[in-house]
């Protein structure tokens, strides 16, 4: 059984990380790559609040999916 902190926590650092701790494979590459463009796209500033949205949604995520198991 997944821990539901342990996917959050791990979804904090690396967005989707939590998403594949939880066995959602596709999910999890989804938001990594999502993460990667937005966090390169803070340069020119539309990234940030973009990044933080699929931040929030893979803790979140990650965190609900733990508790279904």
């Amino acid at each position: 059984m997944a821990s539901p902190l342990l996917a959050a926590i791990l979804s904090f650092f690396i967005p989707g990380l939590g998403q594949f701790y939880t066995g959602q494979l596709i999910k999890a590459i989804v938001l990594f790559i999502a993460a990667v463009i937005f966090a390169l796209l803070s340069t020119i500033i539309i990234g940030i609040p973009f990044y933080i949205i699929v931040l929030v949604y893979s803790i979140v995520d990650a965190y609900t999916a733990a508790n279904k198991n």
